[in-house]
């Protein structure tokens, strides 16, 4: 493995970028692992180092909404115990998957987090659709066993990949009634600290990290999601998540092409 200045900057650039997007429309995710991939880092190694570049990103997002979850710490419990649990056994399973098993996973991997990324404009209406139905959004009722069990195998998917586990944990919000927006985002954000989190401190664990590759790149992120943010919501979101399904599309057809090819 010989990582080039080139490489350098081009994974200084994706975690930029992935900062911004995180931002304003999540799936950063979706360019820093193939970033990572295209410099040569081997398959699990790129998964481990792009969740613990971007752990950063998900508690400053947390910070913004904390207001709004303040007198939530039941619900936080029962999300933090089956997103500790479900984050630690998908980090471990992706480390014994080793990086010939990951590997042939990948495609299927981004095209999966494409496909979820993609539908959450859809899920975002249905949410805005219930809370605007009312006059004055209402919690929701809390997790319940069920939801509890539905969040640990989230949390499983997101600690051993990560992309796209936040549209899913806001539909399952909706599911449970929730309806104002900012203490969804700021449970769903909660959540993704937890997994990645814990998730992170596994790879860290199983010496799978490329820790400078994972600083240049923590540093990217950090500076992408203060500076970026604005130039991303000039751009707007729809031609964000354009660009975003563009590149996990492009690159996830491009894997599987490699890999039966």
């Amino acid at each position: 493995m010989h990582v080039t200045l080139l490489h350098l900057a081009l994974l200084f650039l994706a975690a930029l970028a992935a900062g911004a997007i995180n931002s304003v429309a999540g799936g950063g995710t979706l360019l820093t692992f193939p970033a990572l991939l295209a410099a040569g880092i081997p398959s699990v190694a790129a998964n481990a180092t792009s969740t613990v570049a971007l752990v950063p990103g998900s508690i400053s997002a947390y910070w913004g909404y904390r207001e709004e979850i303040g007198r939530s710490r039941r619900d936080l419990l029962l999300l933090a115990v089956p997103s500790v649990l479900g984050g630690a056994l998908g980090a471990f399973l992706a480390v014994k998957a080793g990086d010939a098993l990951f590997g042939h996973l990948v495609p299927w991997l981004i095209l999966g987090a494409t496909f979820l990324f993609l539908i959450q404009d859809p899920v975002r209406r249905w949410l805005d659709s219930k809370q605007s139905s009312r006059l004055n959004p209402v919690q929701g009722r809390s997790f319940g066993l069920g939801g509890m069990i539905f969040q640990f195998f989230v949390a499983v998917y997101g600690g051993f990949f990560g992309a796209g586990i936040g549209i899913l944990m806001l539909a399952a919000l909706g599911f449970l009634g929730q309806t104002n927006i900012h203490r969804m985002n700021g449970l769903k954000n909660f959540a993704a600290i937890c997994i990645n989190g814990v998730g992170a401190a596994t790879f860290i664990f199983f010496g799978r990290v490329h820790w400078p590759l994972a600083a240049l790149m923590a540093v990217g992120a950090v500076l992408g999601g203060f500076g970026g943010a604005g130039l991303a919501r000039r751009v707007g979101q729809t031609n964000v998540r354009r660009v975003v399904v563009a590149i996990g599309l492009t690159f996830g057809v491009y894997t599987l092409w490699k890999q039966f090819a």
